[in-house]
Formats: C-alpha cells, sequence, structure tokens
C-alpha cells in the first residue's frame, strides 16, 4: 500500500515526475558512449562490411591496411583467441567473416575484419584499401525467394485449436487474402557504440548503448577467451533503443575489446549512421495469407493464417519474434477454431531483430484487416464486427469465448469496457456519420475513420529470462544508492525504479542516487525488452528495500521497546510507538548499532510457462490494453493523406509515473504510425540497402503529428496480477495503437473507390502505394 502521507514526499509512486535526465537531455549534457572521456591514446575502430549479398571472398591481403598512416591494428577472424562467434541464441553468427584466407559473406553489411587507428577517417581509410576479391553465389532476397526454396531457419511452425476444416465448411461467409507489412529501421538517435578499457591479467570494462549488458559480457568473454568474470559491461543510458540495442550491439563491443586487449590501449567503435542502417537488423518483413469464415454478425468461425517472415541470414532473435507473431495473432479476439502457421525464411539479407512488439505488432496487423474486411463484406461498421468478436470481460469467468490459439486463458479482459468509454469520449458514431456525410458532398478529398484495440501479453515467453536482480545501499546520511538490471534508453525506467525505492523507505526522491548498470553489481540480468524492465526489476528493488526495512523495524523495535507492528515508516521519519524520528536520524542510529544497511533483490515472475513443443501454455503473466481512434483524409489524385485527428484510452494499471506513462503512449502511437505509413525499407535486386539515411528513410516528424490528438491513461485500470504496486506495462503496447491510422487508410481509400471493393492496403501505406490502390495498380 501507499504510505498514507505520501503527497508530501516528492516523486513517490504515482507523481508525475519529470525523467531523471530530462534537462540533461535538453541541454547536451548527458553523457553517452562516444561523450566519455579518453585519453589520446584511445584507439578509434572502424568494421569493414561486405557490399555483396552472398558470396564466396578469396585471400585477403591487410598489408596495405597495415601500412595506412595511423593504423595500430587490423584485426581478423584470425585474431579471435577465443569463439569467433557473436549469436545470441544460435552460434551462427562470426564476429568477422574473413581471414587472411578469405571466407564466405550471407549480406551486405555483414562484418568482415577491423582497423584501429588513431582517428576514426583514418581508420576508414586504411580498411578501404584493402582488397575484397567477391565470387558471387546465388542469393535468396525476399520472402517469395525464400518460401519457394523452403529456405527456412527451422521447420515450419504451427499452433491450432478446434476444428478448423469443418468450421471453415459450415461458414456462410468466407474471405481470402494476403498482406504484406514491411520492416522497419529502428533509428536510434544515438547509434551503435562501445568503448573498451583493458584491465589487468585478462580483464576488460566495457561502456557500451546495450539493451542486454549481460549477453554483451558472454559475447565479449567468449571472443577473448576468458570466464564471464572477467568482463564487466556497464550501461548508463541509451539513446533510444527499441528492440535494435538487443543483440546488434555485440558486434561493436566485441570488437572493441579485441582491440584492447590486443593493444594495450582503449578502443572504440561508433558506427556511422549509413553503416549503422546498413549493418543492423530490422523489424521483421512479413508476408501474411489468410482464409477466413464467418457469420452474418461478423463472427470468426474458423481462420486459416500463414505468417511467413524475412529473418535474414542467421537466427538472431527470429524464432521468438516469429512465436510472438502467433501469440499476437488473435489480439482482441476470440478465435474458436483456428491454425496459425509459422515461416521463418532464410535470406542474404541483414539479420532482422527485435524492435518494440518484437512480431506482436505485425501478428496484429494481420487480424485488424481480416476484420476490416469482413465488416466491408457484409456492410457493418468494422467496430460492430470487432465488438462481436472480442474476449469474453473478465468478469465473465465461466464463459467458453476467453481461450486463446495457445491454450492459454485470458482472464483479465477489459477491452470492452475501454473501446466503450472511447466511442462515447471521441464522439465516434457521430464523426463516423459525420464524415459519410462530408465524402458524398466533397468531390475531391476524402475522409476516413478508424477505432482498433490493443491486447498485448506481457513477459519474456522465453520463462528463464523473467528474472531481476537489484542492490541497494543506504550510506550513514541516509542518501540511497540504488541499482537493478534494467537499462536506460530514454524510456523512463530508472526514474520509476527510483520511485519505487522512495516509496518504500518514505523518503523524497532526490535522496536516491540512480546508478548505472553495471553486471558487477547486477549479474546474470536478462535485455531490458519485453515491456518488463518494471515489472521484473522494480520488484526486484523493493525486495532489496523490504529487507533493509525488516532490519531498521527489528532495530527500532529493540531499541525503542515497542511491537514492530508499532513501528511505521511515514512520510520522512518513521513513527515508532508515540515518538518520530527522521529518517536520516534512524539510520545513522542503525550504524552505530551495526545493522547491515544494504541488501540484494531478486524476483522472478511467477504463474508462467510455456511448453512449445505443444502449443499451450501460459506464456504471459497478464495483458495490457488500449484503443485508439484515428482520423485522415486523403487526396485520390495523388495519394497524399494528412493525420486529422487521433483519440487514445490506454490501460497502465495503476500509473507509477503518469507523465512517463503518457509520453510512452505517445511515442509509441506516432512510431507505429511512422511504420505503417511512411517507413519505407528498399532494397535493390543485388541485396543492397538503398534507404539508409535520413534523406531516403522517413520517419514521423512534429508535423505529421495529428493537430488534434487527445491522449488519456484509463482510469479504470488495475492490474488483477501482483505487479509492482498494480501497475501494467506500457513500453510496447502503445506501438500497436498505430494501427488504427493504417485502418483509417484503408476506410479513406474504400471511401475514395466508391467502396467498389475493398482497398487491400499493405503496409507502409506510402501516398504512392495509397495512389496505386486507388487507381487499381496494385493490390
Amino acid at each position: 500500500m501507499l504510505g498514507e502521507d505520501a503527497s508530501r514526499v516528492r516523486g513517490v509512486v504515482s507523481s508525475p515526475v519529470m525523467h531523471d535526465s530530462a534537462f540533461k537531455h535538453a541541454s547536451g549534457q548527458a553523457v553517452y558512449v562516444d561523450d566519455i572521456s579518453t585519453s589520446e591514446a584511445c584507439l578509434h575502430v572502424y568494421i569493414a562490411i561486405s557490399t555483396h549479398a552472398h558470396a564466396n571472398v578469396g585471400a585477403v591481403d591487410f598489408g596495405v591496411a597495415w601500412k595506412s598512416e595511423g593504423v595500430v591494428a587490423v584485426i581478423s577472424a584470425d585474431d579471435i583467441p577465443g569463439a569467433n562467434d557473436i549469436g545470441p541464441v544460435v552460434s551462427d553468427e562470426p564476429l568477422f567473416a574473413v581471414g587472411a584466407a578469405g571466407g564466405v559473406v550471407e549480406c551486405e553489411g555483414q562484418a568482415l575484419f577491423a582497423v584501429a587507428a588513431t582517428n576514426f577517417e583514418a581508420a576508414r581509410t586504411a580498411a578501404a584499401k584493402v582488397v575484397i576479391d567477391y565470387d558471387d553465389l546465388p542469393a535468396l532476397l525476399t520472402i517469395e525467394d525464400a518460401m519457394a526454396a523452403q529456405s527456412w531457419l527451422e521447420p515450419p511452425y504451427k499452433m491450432t485449436r478446434g476444428d478448423v476444416s469443418a468450421a471453415m465448411e459450415a461458414s456462410p461467409n468466407k474471405i481470402k487474402g494476403r498482406i504484406n507489412i514491411g520492416g522497419q529501421e529502428h533509428f536510434y538517435l544515438e547509434g551503435q557504440a562501445a568503448l573498451a578499457i583493458p584491465g589487468e591479467d585478462a580483464d576488460v570494462t566495457v561502456y557500451c548503448s546495450s539493451q542486454h549488458p549481460t549477453e554483451i559480457q558472454h559475447k565479449v568473454a567468449g571472443v577473448l577467451g576468458v570466464s564471464f568474470n572477467a568482463v564487466t559491461v556497464e550501461v548508463r543510458r541509451m539513446g533510444g533503443g527499441f528492440g535494435g540495442k538487443e543483440t546488434n550491439g555485440n558486434l561493436p563491443a566485441a570488437a572493441a575489446a579485441l582491440v584492447a586487449k590486443r593493444t594495450g590501449q582503449a578502443a572504440k567503435v561508433c558506427y556511422d549512421r549509413d553503416d549503422d542502417m546498413i549493418m543492423t537488423g530490422k523489424r521483421h518483413e512479413f508476408r501474411i495469407d489468410y482464409h477466413v469464415g464467418f457469420d452474418d454478425d461478423g463472427r470468426v468461425g474458423s481462420i486459416i493464417m500463414d505468417q511467413a517472415a524475412r529473418c535474414g541470414w542467421s537466427h538472431d532473435l527470429s524464432l521468438a519474434i516469429c512465436d510472438r507473431a502467433m501469440f499476437h495473432a488473435d489480439n482482441c479476439y476470440y478465435l474458436a477454431n483456428v491454425e496459425i502457421n509459422s515461416y521463418r525464411c532464410k535470406t542474404n539479407t541483414v539479420s532482422n531483430t527485435a524492435f518494440r512488439g518484437f512480431g506482436g505488432p505485425q501478428g496484429m496487423v494481420a487480424i485488424e484487416r481480416i476484420i476490416d474486411e469482413i465488416a466491408f463484406k457484409l456492410g457493418k461498421d468494422p467496430l460492430e464486427v470487432r465488438r462481436v468478436n472480442f474476449y469474453a470481460p473478465h468478469e465473465n469467468m465461466v464463459s467458453d469465448r476467453n481461450v486463446t490459439p495457445y491454450h492459454m486463458k485470458v482472464e483479465d479482459c477489459v477491452i470492452d469496457e475501454i473501446v466503450g468509454e472511447l466511442v462515447v469520449s471521441s464522439d465516434y458514431e457521430t464523426r463516423r456519420t459525420e464524415i459519410t456525410d462530408w465524402n458524398a458532398k466533397q468531390p475531391l478529398l476524402k475522409r476516413g475513420i478508424a477505432l482498433t484495440p490493443v491486447k498485448f501479453g506481457i513477459s519474456f515467453t522465453k520463462t528463464h529470462l523473467n528474472q531481476a536482480a537489484a542492490l541497494v545501499h543506504i550510506y550513514s546520511d541516509g542518501s540511497v544508492h540504488l541499482n537493478h538490471g534494467g537499462t536506460e534508453m530514454g524510456q523512463g525506467l530508472f526514474i520509476k525504479v527510483a520511485q519505487i525505492v522512495a516509496e518504500a523507505f518514505q523518503i523524497d526522491i532526490d535522496r536516491v542516487k540512480i546508478t548505472p548498470t553495471n553486471t558487477g553489481k547486477a549479474p546474470n540480468t536478462s535485455a531490458t525488452a519485453a515491456s518488463s524492465g518494471t515489472d521484473l526489476n522494480g520488484m526486484a528493488a523493493l525486495d532489496a528495500c523490504q529487507k533493509i526495512k525488516k532490519r531498521l523495524i527489528d532495530f527500532a523495535s529493540s531499541e525503542w521497546g515497542v511491537a514492530q507492528d508499532n513501528v511505521e515508516f511515514q512520510s520522512g521519519c518513521i513513527r515508532i510507538g508515540e515518538d518520530k524520528i527522521a529518517f536520516d536520524a534512524l539510520i545513522a542510529k542503525a550504524y552505530l548499532a551495526r545493522v547491515s544497511l544494504s541488501a540484494t533483490g531478486f524476483y522472478a515472475t511467477p504463474k508462467i510457462e510455456w511448453d512449445r513443443a505443444t502449443g499451450t501454455g501460459r506464456p504471459f503473466f497478464y495483458f495490457a490494453y488500449g484503443a485508439a481512434v484515428s482520423e485522415v483524409v486523403i487526396d485520390p489524385l495523388t495519394g497524399e493523406y494528412r493525420l486529422l485527428c487521433v483519440d487514445i484510452l490506454h490501460d497502465v494499471g495503476k500509473s507509477l509515473n503518469p507523465a512517463i506513462d503518457l509520453g510512452q503512449i505517445e511515442g509509441g502511437f506516432a512510431q507505429g504510425a511512422g511504420w505503417l505509413t511512411s517507413e519505407e525499407l528498399v532494397w535493390d535486386q543485388a541485396g543492397r540497402l538503398k534507404t539508409h539515411a535520413p534523406s531516403t528513410y522517413k520517419i514521423p516528424t512534429a508535423s505529421d503529428r495529428a493537430p488534434d490528438m487527445k491522449i488519456a491513461i484509463w482510469k479504470g485500470g488495475i492490474n488483477r496480477e501482483e505487479t509492482i504496486y498494480r501497475s501494467k506495462a506500457v513500453g510496447e503496447p502503445p506501438l500497436m495503437l498505430g494501427i488504427s491510422v493504417l485502418m483509417a487508410l484503408s476506410d479513406a481509400a474504400a471511401n475514395a473507390m466508391g467502396r467498389a471493393h475493398y482497398p487491400a492496403l499493405d503496409a507502409p501505406a506510402t501516398p504512392e502505394r495509397m495512389l496505386q490502390i486507388i487507381t487499381g495498380g496494385w493490390g
């Protein structure tokens, strides 16, 4: 429970406290990896990359690079003392692809070798002098190529429930279709970066921009051939991550560490923007085919979905990502008879990786397209069809309409409540009627509107990853030192966990010192991912605080001669019987009495389990919900469009920090809308990425924001599971609110076409694609 006098203490749980680095971000004072002060002896490392998609590489003469001005080291596959591997799950991703004898490259952007020099330009210039002799091999570049060749990372995987064939045969209405969903560049503001400082013996310290310090520790240790305890990894902050720094950071960190240990000098790797975009994995591109049977109300009776994902040349995290796309193929909808087939396509393109939502958004886009198309065929408002297919509400647990395709019971469904409130607050029904009237009178421009829901599962689907550790010290002056295994990438994790600690001790948040994530303090951490950073690390920090509080209560009880239940932490003080003593004063007394004021904390998420072999279990602790209404206007002569109005109502449970949560909701929506509208990745026929700079890849800007945008946290929100102060995750779920923009564009396109046939709009729905759909060029 929250403290009774919590309102008098600044920054405790539920307070809208600003981000701990807000002023530093705005003023440029925040220190990122490339800002860390180093000596003039620090080496700058350039990683040479393949310019071919698939080829044998002949013998390589590195001598010309060694002779280049400023060069201190040239490192290839021949110079790795440990394992030439940085694959996060499967050992199929070498650090460097070539040595003096040559090697094989499997995609453009694959790392070949590294040059370390006194400055970055010298290193890049030297690397460019090395001649690479490519002997091209056949390359599979697209999903179609891989499917035709049956080039898969593993055999096709299936989830199924019910009697799909019989239900399909009995359905009075049927549709078949396909949707192509493009990938997405992370476009974090700070690129991939790592700084390695060699230490005594085998030791090395790596400062990096990573969501997964422990994985960096393991991969660096593996490359160097040393134990994990020889490698310390520290992360104070990232300039954005979005999943792109979960595994992509392994390469720069391992390269920097290898150079540092080989030369005895500090070494830094910082990608430039073009190289970063070429070398790093993206959100997975999907092709999803569907066959659906439904009744006259639009209720889905049977559904088959074939999901094919372009995974790239190595495994990375693709298997888990594709699993999550299957987990979210239902979104908020009960599918009584369902078959989901997944094809994890191995292609000669960069290995795609984690991205906010981790496959879930792609699964959701497909089912929202299906619901939209069903409504079009029946001549109904898509919202009507959505609501008739919703899972049973949480109050109705006797219903049989609450089991997912993976046989998990949905026990917390509140989506109909949220949608019902949003329909009223957004005036959806009136606006939809007004848009119909406006379109009938408007000879040129056409408007569209859509309301789409979100149900997103929270937990790592690899059960063992759902654990966290924390370390809390109280110094003798009453100031608090906080450390935990989560990483800060701008999402506000650090400030939320600090609020939890302030709440526990009932002290002002300024007394809590936030410190960098460090593998020497919090070992064996999981990635800050799966929207579980606060759930895991917040609970671990609270566990540490409760251990210290128990010691303090025991001490106060003994020292004052009162019962333990008569000792209470209040705002800035502790009540001991009839007395009150300041927090700092009690700490000073406890120190003199030799009471331990330091504790580690640990947390493991309960209830979850998943059997991948049978496709059954409870992979998620709970679900987060939300809904959005988007309204757009399009010009059918050019395909150009504008987002006019957005209304969002999102469930964060009991908010730990409303200011941070609102920022995450707005940012997530914008990123989701950008993915589905303007962010287009283009490769040429040789497998080269052509959109590798801001000039050719368009992320949303301030001008793309709807001029009328209303965002609210759902007041009815509470987590029915025992999470940290009954809050819910807010990192990933809001991204999928952006699906409402794609569906609104589909509605507008249908209106522009006189609703003659369904506009099978692929994503991203660029103006060019909109024009082609309207004029019949595609689709």
